[in-house]
């Protein structure tokens, strides 16, 4: 009966491979929670109070308390069966601690950190002990002591630094939070006597894991869409107002067309042919961090150059506009790596020519050019690679995934 019970909670090879209605509404608070970190990093590049870097800074963290929470909740599902009852309410949980969160992170740093520290400890720690409690122990109760003893080792950080007044520390303890959450997760939350064990290794659904991530991405290209829209939406509607809305939209269906390019659609195939699926997977999704945070970012850029397409060009803005497609292109090249063993030349000529171009722009003969020129050139880089990957889809139509884990 125990043995039944247990087959009943962990995933089958009948179980439905396809995320399940419950776990694409939760994907709309994300769409939200992006929206907030998206106008947090707006305000920084603009107002100048918090300072730019200082700003980057505290979104980072936030940003990546939040992928935290989702991250884990995809791994969960990917292993577990999302229709069952147990992992429902867990994603309801989620669902509504990750709205909070998301609520908080304009003023994260500031009036709200408590709410925020709070909320995410909570929800860390209360998922886990639920599914510990409500399955009694199944299917592996050594798992849940080994997340919760990592979440004992970074929780109070969050909750001290979230009810500290001294903004400073506040950001030293809440980045070792983070430091000690990922690496926990990075390697299997490693645990005295325990040992370390990544989620999934035993099973996990290869195409359900993949659908995951790429409908994560897509969210992210869904959040740049919403700012760009928002931003043309509140401008004058002059030509150049129209010539900035246009870039940025063909920014976005570039970052699409780079990310689906064979790698982004041989996810599940990359996984199913691992030797090491769950290693692989926490690789993919580090991956796609690196990517999802350099499109939020390249959105700030694209309704910086709407916003303001013949204005004054600070350099801080070259971060948003250069900085946002080179991320993406790194976190891209590495996902590329762990399907095919390998990294396009494109992909590096675009980061060198990126970073290039940022010197280039730095020159004092050069600061007098506009925001939608950098933008521009930041587009053409992406539509370089664009063409190189159809370039060799033409000579080689068929590639085989070979990770090399």
């Amino acid at each position: 009966m125990r043995e039944t019970r247990r087959e009943r909670l962990l995933r089958t090879k009948d179980s439905l491979q396809r995320a399940t209605f419950l776990e694409l509404f939760l994907d709309l608070v994300f769409v939200f929670a992006l929206t907030r970190i998206s106008a947090r990093l707006i305000t920084d590049f603009t107002d100048g109070q918090r300072g730019v870097l200082a700003g980057l800074g505290q979104a980072l963290v936030l940003f990546l308390a939040l992928w935290t929470v989702w991250s884990l909740t995809v791994w969960s599902t990917s292993w577990l069966d999302p229709e069952a009852s147990i992992v429902q309410v867990v994603i309801v949980m989620t669902m509504g601690g990750a709205m909070t969160m998301a609520v908080a992170v304009p003023d994260g740093f500031g009036a709200r950190a408590s709410l925020f520290a709070i909320t995410f400890v909570t929800l860390q720690i209360g998922r886990v002990t639920y599914f510990y409690l409500a399955a009694h122990g199944r299917p592996d109760p050594r798992q849940s002591i080994r997340i919760l003893f990592w979440l004992g080792l970074s929780s109070p950080l969050w909750v001290v630094g979230g009810l500290t007044n001294h903004g400073a520390l506040r950001g030293w303890l809440w980045s070792i939070a983070v430091l000690i959450d990922y690496v926990g997760a990075f390697f299997g939350w490693p645990t005295p006597r325990l040992g370390a064990q990544r989620l999934g290794v035993q099973a996990i659904a290869a195409e359900h894991l993949a659908e995951r991530y790429q409908q994560f991405l897509l969210i992210a290209l869904g959040e740049a869409i919403f700012v760009i829209g928002l931003a043309f939406s509140g401008s004058t509607f002059q030509a150049e107002h129209t010539g900035g809305f246009v870039l940025a939209l063909a920014t976005t269906v570039l970052l699409w067309r780079i990310y689906f390019h064979v790698a982004g659609e041989a996810l599940d195939a990359a996984i199913s042919r691992s030797r090491n699926a769950s290693r692989l997977a926490t690789d993919m999704a580090f991956a796609h961090l690196t990517m999802i945070a350099g499109i939020v970012l390249t959105g700030v850029g694209m309704e910086l150059f709407i916003d303001e397409p013949l204005g004054h060009l600070p350099e801080a803005w070259l971060i948003a506009i250069l900085g946002g497609p080179a991320l993406f292109l790194a976190g891209r090249s590495a996902l590329e790596f762990q399907v095919f063993g390998r990294v396009s030349r494109s992909r590096l000529l675009g980061l060198l020519a990126l970073g290039l171009l940022a010197l280039g722009l730095l020159v004092p003969a050069t600061r007098h050019l506009h925001p939608i020129i950098a933008g521009a050139t930041a587009a053409a880089v992406l539509l370089g690679v664009a063409g190189a990957d159809a370039r060799r889809s033409r000579r080689r139509p068929t590639e085989t995934p070979m990770p090399p884990l």
